[in-house]
C-alpha cells in the first residue's frame, strides 16, 4: 500500500514525576497557576506524530514516506527511519533551525503535562501533496503539524482525489472551526480519542452523531484502557484493549495505535482486526519509553497478537512481510 505520512517530526524530552499532578493544582486558583514539579529522570527520544506512526508501519512490513520539515539536526534521526524501511525523500531539511522538540511530564497516573516547540515544522505549509503524487498514493495521514499545513493537505487531499486519514488531535485547539469541518467533511477516516472527541463538537458545533455517523467516513474514539470504539459500515465495533506487560511510558501509544490500524486495513483484514491490531501495536509502545522504543517483526507481532485474540489465521497474510525485510 503507498500511504503519505505527514505530520510532526520531533525529539522527545521524556520526564517523570513521582507523584499525581492532582495533588499539586488546587481548584480555588485555577486562575494564575505557577507551579513545577522536580521530576525523576529524564529520557530523550526520537519522537513525532508522523514519524512513530511511519516507524511503526515499517516494522509492520510497509514502506511509508514520511513528509515533513525537520532541522539541521535530522541526520541520525534519518539513518534510523531509512533503516527500519522508511522512505524519508519528501522531507524537508531546514538547515537555519532545529527540529521540533515536544517536552513532557507523566505522573504516576499516567497523567501528562506537555509543551511543543515547532522549529523546522512552522514550515510544513511549504511543502506540497503535488511533490508526492508522481505515483499512485493509496492513503495519507493528516496528523498534527503547523495548522496551515494541515488545512492545506486536506484541499490537496481532496483535489488530487485522495483518501485521508484526518487526525487533528493536539491541534483540535489550534486549527480554526472552518477547517476543522473541511477536514471532517471529506476524510475517509476519523480518529482521535475520547476527550478531542469533545473538543471536535465544542470546536465544529456538530453533535456526537453528525461526526459519528457520516456515511463516507470511519470514525475510531480511542479510550485509553478501555480500548476503542470504531463506528462504520453502519456498524459499530467495540474494540477491546490489549493489556501491556509492563507499562513505561504513554508517549507516542495512539500513534502506534494508528499504525496497527492502517496495517490491518491495507491487508484487508476488515475493522474488528484492523481495530484489534491497532490495540497490540499501541501495548508494544507502553511497554517501552518513547513513540519509537518498541521493535518486532511481523512474525513476532503476530504471534502477540494471538496471544490476544483470535484472528482465525486472517493474519497469515502478513507474515509475507518479513521476508521482504
Amino acid at each position: 500500500m503507498s500511504i503519505i505520512v505527514t505530520g510532526s517530526i520531533a525529539y522527545d524530552y521524556l520526564m517523570r514525576f513521582p507523584g499525581r499532578f492532582t495533588e499539586h493544582i488546587l481548584p480555588d486558583q485555577l486562575d494564575h497557576i505557577s507551579l513545577s514539579f522536580l521530576v525523576d529522570d529524564m529520557r530523550r527520544r526520537r519522537g513525532g506524530t508522523a514519524a512513530n506512526i511511519a516507524y511503526t508501519l515499517a516494522l509492520l512490513g510497509e514502506r511509508p514516506r514520511l513528509m515533513a520539515t525537520v532541522g539541521q539536526d535530522f541526520g541520525e534521526y534519518r539513518a534510523a527511519l531509512e533503516a527500519i524501511g522508511v522512505d524519508t525523500e519528501l522531507t524537508s531539511e531546514q538547515t537555519d533551525l532545529f527540529t521540533a522538540s515536544f517536552f513532557v511530564n507523566t505522573d504516576l497516573d499516567g497523567n501528562q503535562i506537555a509543551s511543543f516547540y515547532a522549529g523546522a515544522m512552522a514550515r510544513a505549509g511549504a511543502l506540497s501533496l503535488h511533490d508526492g503524487a508522481g505515483e499512485s498514493v493509496d492513503l495519507v495521514t493528516i496528523s498534527p503539524n503547523a495548522p496551515d499545513a494541515m488545512a492545506k493537505y486536506v484541499t490537496e487531499c481532496q483535489a488530487l482525489g485522495i483518501p485521508y486519514l484526518y487526525d487533528p488531535s493536539q491541534q483540535t485547539v489550534r486549527l480554526v472551526a472552518e477547517d476543522l469541518r473541511d477536514g471532517l467533511a471529506h476524510a475517509s477516516i476519523l480518529i482521535c480519542n475520547e476527550y478531542e472527541f469533545g473538543l471536535l463538537q465544542e470546536r465544529t458545533g456538530l453533535g456526537p452523531e453528525a461526526i459519528r455517523s457520516a456515511p463516507a467516513r470511519a470514525c475510531i474514539v480511542t479510550l485509553g484502557a478501555e480500548g476503542s470504539h470504531i463506528w462504520a459500515t453502519g456498524e459499530l465495533y467495540q474494540i477491546p484493549p490489549a493489556t501491556p506487560r509492563c507499562s513505561d511510558d504513554p508517549t507516542g501509544v495512539g500513534d502506534a495505535f494508528r499504525a496497527g490500524l492502517i496495517k490491518g486495513l491495507a491487508a484487508g483484514l476488515g475493522w474488528e482486526l484492523a481495530g484489534r491490531m491497532g490495540a497490540v501495536a499501541a501495548a508494544c509502545t507502553l511497554e517501552v519509553p518513547g513513540g519509537q522504543g518498541h521493535t518486532f517483526t511481523v512474525t513476532e507481532f503476530v504471534a502477540r497478537f494471538r496471544g490476544y485474540f483470535d484472528d482465525g489465521g486472517a493474519l497469515n497474510a502478513l507474515l509475507g512481510s518479513d521476508l521482504a525485510h
